[in-house]
């Protein structure tokens, strides 16, 4: 059975976020959607990933050129961190952008997002911030699972060095982006009180919001995205906000009307393609803008 986004009960949808975040497993989730219906049970399904929904530019693109690199990480989870550089066809230099992944590592959605930044003139770095323990497993309950185990502190340490070595690359201008989704979105508003200076724009998408002390920190531009349908990220809106004008941090925030929390990705029926291709041409517009 396929289901569309509109075809999903919302009580379904909060079951999925639940175990998006880790607060149950895979089985859990099933079940719980199962005791719904017959109904709930097809709709639970549908909401699992299938990646082949989500690649939008293809890998062999001439448009871009695509490589594996890795970077040194002093005070993350190892040594070093594999992760996905995108470049556009051409010499360069580039604005770079750093894209941080959700909160199962480097799966192919999130390639794709890179892809997509490269095709619009920026430098693009995707870490996996599984590499410690073998990379993005195949699998996002996997990949889950194992970014749980991580030591959080540390692999926020390794995004952070990440936007430090694509902003120090040969090819990049030394203007910095960086944009993530949902784990990777409020790692984007650490890095952003983390960097201070060093990072002319952030663009979280559904993200946690920065700590309210350390927000004065921060100095780069932000355009913040949530999901209508999103209570637990959105009810730490209006301390943020405040926060944010205090400090006299620029910023803008959009909610997209009838979106849920994970609305950008195209591999699941989460994905709202008019929400997520708005949000996706503001980010690419705010960077062009902030990055100049």
């Amino acid at each position: 059975m396929s289901v569309t986004q509109t075809e999903i009960d919302q009580r379904v949808y909060d079951l999925y976020d639940e175990y998006c975040h880790g607060d149950i497993d895979r089985r859990e989730f099933l079940k719980r959607a199962a005791a719904l219906g017959v109904a709930g049970l097809a709709m639970a399904q549908g909401l699992l990933p299938n990646y082949a929904r989500a690649q939008t530019v293809s890998f062999t693109d001439s448009r871009i050129k695509a490589t594996y690199v890795d970077y040194p990480s002093p005070g993350g989870n190892a040594e070093k961190i594999r992760s996905y550089l995108v470049q556009p066809a051409g010499q360069g230099p580039w604005p770079a952008v750093l894209v941080i992944h959700e909160n199962r590592g480097l799966n192919p959605y999130i390639e794709d997002v890179a892809r997509r930044a490269a095709l619009t003139g920026f430098l693009a770095l995707a870490p996996d911030g599984l590499s410690p323990l073998g990379g993005y497993p195949g699998n996002d309950d996997d990949g889950r699972a194992m970014q749980a185990r991580l030591d959080q502190a540390k692999l926020r340490a390794d995004m952070l060095n990440g936007a430090r070595f694509v902003k120090s690359h040969r090819l990049s201008t030394g203007k910095l982006g960086v944009t993530g989704f949902c784990w990777g979105g409020g790692t984007t508003n650490y890095i952003a009180t983390a960097m201070g200076a060093d990072l002319q724009a952030g663009v979280p998408f559904y993200g946690a919001a920065a700590e309210t002390a350390s927000v004065p920190k921060i100095q780069a531009n932000l355009l913040i995205q949530y999901a209508e349908n999103d209570a637990r990220i959105n009810a730490m809106w209006p301390a943020f906000e405040s926060a944010l004008k205090a400090a006299g941090v620029p910023h803008e925030m959009h909610m997209y009307p009838g979106t849920q929390h994970g609305f950008h990705n195209d591999s699941t029926p989460r994905y709202h393609e008019a929400a997520a291709k708005l949000a996706w041409e503001r980010t690419v517009d705010f960077f062009k803008r902030s990055l100049a």
